[in-house]
């Protein structure tokens, strides 16, 4: 248990400074006064450890340890924490990957929002954006970092899952999950914003009425 919650903190801990020597100079500049800057080494790092210890990791513990899948863990603290440090180093693994190859050829992983368009193309730039990315230039390409962290890390995951779970099928399906969850992340990311400030504003109006 140690171990797996301990190598992903080790693995973003090298990272940060290994992106920071990857194309020097480059990441930090503008491309132009009007578009979000590049990503920088130390916001790579911070983008990964942030989408990596998030509560997420314990709804998929916890839901795991309910319905006791896999059922080698147990329904026990003991199954919990197992299931617990599986997620995290998975994860940190994942957002690790892309993080880090991303940064050879300036993708960019954040989410950037469309806001202002209509209703269905915000749907639309969040189902494209799990696919796509922002390069350095602020353009649109593959998200080829993703397509690799994301199988990658889950076919790896197996040498430190129970052998129920350790199956080419098992690491497949979490794989197709892993960019359902990319896809639900981008629509909270595009509407949660808009929702909380409608939320606060509501809960202003009554304060003063």
């Amino acid at each position: 248990m140690i171990c797996k919650v301990t190598f992903p903190i080790l693995l973003l801990a090298s990272a940060a400074l290994a992106q920071e020597l990857v194309l020097p100079g480059t990441l930090a500049s503008y491309s132009s006064s009007d578009e979000r800057p590049p990503i920088t080494g130390q916001q790579r790092i911070q983008w990964a450890v942030r989408n990596s210890i998030g509560p997420g990791v314990l709804f998929s513990a916890g839901f795991g340890t309910l319905f006791d899948v896999p059922k080698a863990y147990g329904t026990h603290w003991s199954g919990f924490g197992e299931r617990y440090g599986i997620r995290l180093s998975t994860l940190a693994v994942s957002n690790t990957m892309e993080a880090g190859l991303g940064a050879i050829w300036g993708e960019d992983p954040r989410y950037t929002r469309d806001v202002g368009a209509p209703f269905k193309n915000r749907i639309g730039h969040a189902i494209k954006m799990t696919y796509m990315a922002q390069n350095r230039d602020g353009g649109l390409m593959p998200a080829y970092a993703r397509f690799i962290a994301l199988p990658g890390s889950n076919f790896l995951s197996n040498s430190w899952r129970t052998d129920s779970d350790a199956t080419l099928s098992h690491a497949s399906i979490r794989t197709g999950f892993r960019f359902l969850g990319r896809l639900g992340t981008n629509t909270c990311a595009e509407f949660w914003p808009d929702v909380r400030q409608k939320l606060f504003h509501r809960a202003v109006d009554r304060a003063h009425n």
